[in-house]
């Protein structure tokens, strides 16, 4: 299922299930995500199997657009929390209109980005170290 401008192409549409992975964390990333129906939720792995939430993406929402920007691998994994239907933002469509962007807006986004990255894995593990006391932060 996709959409189409006249006979092309733009966009991909993806539907998932309850509890369905979208993307996992270290992979490869490809795509970028608007939540068109349904809802999705970020989760890093810690300490080989616990979960920590770090958000989730509600109908209009944005996701796993880090790897489309730095070619970094994904920093976090995905999972519909209900049925979810999902527009594909590719790497292809991507870099074409980041190539008509300005260069220093261009160097910028990648920095903030990679600051991003930095807070969340720090934010990640301190999440983690609080749970092992027995300390939970707010949902």
């Amino acid at each position: 299922m996709g959409i189409t401008d006249g006979n092309k192409k733009v966009m991909d549409r993806h539907v998932y299930a309850a509890d369905q992975i979208i993307f996992r964390e270290g992979k490869p990333g490809s795509a970028a995500f608007v939540v068109q129906e349904g809802r999705v939720e970020i989760y890093k792995t810690m300490n080989g199997d616990e979960e920590v939430i770090l958000g989730r993406i509600e109908a209009g929402g944005l996701f796993g657009e880090l790897a489309l920007v730095d070619n970094e691998p994904r920093m976090a994994s995905a999972r519909a929390c209900e049925r979810t239907v999902l527009i594909a933002i590719n790497r292809q469509m991507f870099e074409k209109k980041m190539a008509a962007s300005d260069r220093f807006i261009k160097a910028i986004l990648r920095i903030l980005l990679n600051n991003y990255r930095t807070v969340v894995r720090r934010a990640a593990v301190a999440e983690a170290k609080l749970k092992e006391h027995g300390i939970e932060l707010d949902k």
